[in-house]
């Protein structure tokens, strides 16, 4: 694979509900306006020949959060696939989960993996929707499958990177090569941090959902100008 080529690129989307309170309104329009803006970056993604692009929609954190705007953010879901969703398969993308979510309420449950089945026979965009995800816990639970399959003598002790790598929730994905973050935050919040080791990083100021499609060209510019030498020397 060419290191140049950004093939996975993975947001940080955030700025929500600060972008609302700017104008006067609720914190759960801008969770409103937000996701239908991972549609027009779903869109500029794939024309910009991203493969596969991860969005950080609800954080294992995010329970913390009124009960209000959490209840918002669970039908939040619904609302997109039902608009988005007709489009998405026509335009031959395939959704994918990852997350606990088995914690989530059976109606949002049910609404996200009726996304993915509907679209598992897609093979354009890979739109992976990270959903009641941490990144340290997605990390332990795959160490404790690894030691249930050492128990049980399905595999020997000591694996590589590559074998841990099967463990965890993004097992079928590539690493990512690219992630952003929005909103002028500088930081990674428990958001892939396996998968993001040899990622590069963007931070931009403009919030989720100000963060336009030209926003995203750019960052994928500033990656194909930035020297990836995973540790070696040029």
């Amino acid at each position: 694979m060419n290191s140049r080529e950004c093939q996975h690129v993975a947001i940080i989307m955030d700025g929500n509900g600060r972008w609302a309170k700017k104008q006067g309104k609720p914190r759960t329009a801008g969770h409103l306006v937000g996701s239908d803006n991972v549609r027009t970056i779903a869109i500029a993604a794939n024309e910009l020949g991203v493969k596969y692009l991860t969005i950080f929609a609800f954080s294992t954190e995010n329970w913390k959060r009124s009960q209000e705007e959490v209840s918002y953010l669970m039908g939040l879901p619904d609302i997109f696939f039902k608009k988005y969703m007709k489009e998405f398969i026509q335009r031959g993308y395939r959704i994918h989960m990852i997350g606990n979510l088995d914690e989530l309420p059976t109606g949002t449950r049910n609404v996200l993996r009726e996304a993915e089945e509907e679209s598992k026979e897609n093979t354009g965009l890979h739109l992976i929707i990270a959903m009641n995800y941490g990144s340290q816990r997605e990390i332990v639970e795959a160490a404790n499958a690894y030691a249930k399959d050492v128990k049980e003598g399905k595999k020997q002790l000591g694996i590589n990177e590559e074998e841990f790598s099967s463990y965890l929730m993004t097992k079928d994905f590539p690493p990512v090569d690219l992630l952003i973050r929005t909103s002028g935050e500088l930081r990674i919040s428990n958001f892939l941090l396996w998968q993001i080791a040899y990622a590069e990083l963007c931070f931009v100021e403009e919030s989720w959902p100000e963060f336009t499609p030209d926003l995203l060209k750019k960052c994928i510019e500033d990656y194909h100008h930035r020297d990836r030498r995973f540790g070696g020397v040029k």
